[in-house]
């Protein structure tokens, strides 16, 4: 799974940079459905003799409902056999039978409102593009059951224009951060922006460094993760590394060392659903404060340590205004500095050398 030597250049395949621990504000909810989409359930018969292929497919024919939906309800579980197995998108069934789609009521989105309550810290700005230092607990963007109070709202309210080509939920998103990580995030100001750096993400030109803290001592000063991302199928709530998943690469340095901790510099490759902490997870390193994928003591953290240890520390990318290389950073919060500061202190009153040290 690692591999000691300094991570390769990234693989060609593309991702969709709107998933990731750039990913889906801590919620793997879905979107709304189309008013023309009826709530409640749809069995669909498979006569005998017929095979189905994909099963996705055959359910958006059937229906009538576009195929990206009917994905989205079968990753949430909600397409199942006779004998009510979930299926995936493209499990194979054969007939006599039949499956069962459960389409959820829709949940209507309020008027996406400005809010100046909510405060924007501003790293860099120009003609085309803003970069934000979005605080820990604040959702990217509105979301089922997440309309107000995200920092979308707040951008709104400083009255600029933005891309418009992700949606109308989405204006100037180009990709996103977990709720509870903090750190930098790109916004686009017009559609051309926005294009233009969906597009170098796209094509892994945009550098996203993140520093995590993780339990326990990590052999390999230098390494990468290689290993395929996923729905868990023990938890649809929850990603996992699965052999189906969508291939992932997620490297890493040693940045300091802690008797029971381990500080490292993750560059995010690819950019799939809570990647880092997935793949941190596999790798018997959950990262501290992590609710989701932690257990016992690295949920809790060391000392002092309320949130996810993880920030998004520094970009490098091509402004689309003046088309030469910017590269950002947003200090490490004052509440993670503590939590370091504490460590530090123990490793001395321990009467240990500390090994390494900031950056």
């Amino acid at each position: 799974m690692t591999d000691p030597d300094r991570p390769a250049e990234p693989p060609e395949d593309a991702d969709d940079e709107l998933d990731g621990d750039d990913g889906l504000d801590g919620s793997l909810g879905l979107e709304p459905p189309a008013p023309s989409a009826e709530p409640g359930p749809r069995r669909l018969a498979i006569p005998e003799g017929e095979i189905v292929r994909r099963i996705d497919r055959f359910v958006a024919d059937r229906t009538g409902l576009s195929r990206s939906f009917v994905q989205r309800l079968i990753s949430d579980g909600r397409l199942t056999d006779d004998t009510g197995r979930r299926l995936r998108a493209n499990s194979e069934v054969r007939g006599p039978g039949g499956v069962t789609l459960e389409v959820p009521p829709p949940e209507i989105p309020y008027h996406l409102e400005p809010d100046p309550s909510i405060p924007v810290d501003v790293v860099y700005e120009d003609n085309d593009v803003l970069v934000v230092n979005k605080p820990s607990g604040l959702v990217v963007h509105p979301a089922p059951g997440h309309w107000r109070g995200t920092l979308v709202n707040a951008l709104l309210a400083r009255g600029d224009h933005y891309g418009g080509i992700a949606g109308v939920a989405r204006p100037g998103i180009v990709h996103r951060l977990d709720r509870d990580t903090s750190g930098l995030l790109i916004v686009a100001r017009n559609d051309a922006a926005q294009a233009g750096l969906m597009a170098q993400l796209k094509a892994r030109r945009v550098r996203k460094t993140y520093l995590a803290l993780v339990q326990g001592s990590v052999a390999a000063t230098v390494g990468r993760i290689e290993a395929p991302i996923g729905r868990d199928p023990k938890d649809r709530k929850r990603m996992a590394v699965v052999a189906d998943g969508r291939p992932a690469s997620t490297g890493y340095r040693v940045r300091e060392r802690f008797r029971d901790w381990t500080l490292l510099e993750l560059d995010l490759i690819t950019g799939r659903t809570h990647q880092i902490r997935v793949h941190c997870a596999a790798l018997g390193h959950p990262v501290a404060g992590d609710p989701v994928y932690g257990t016992g003591t690295s949920r809790k953290g060391p000392d002092l340590l309320g949130r996810l240890f993880l920030h998004a520390w520094r970009l490098e990318f091509v402004s689309p205004a003046s088309t030469r290389l910017l590269r950002l950073e947003a200090p490490i919060p004052d509440e993670l500095e503590a939590v370091l500061e504490g460590l530090r202190a123990a490793e001395v009153s321990a009467g240990r050398r500390p090994s390494g040290g900031p950056g």
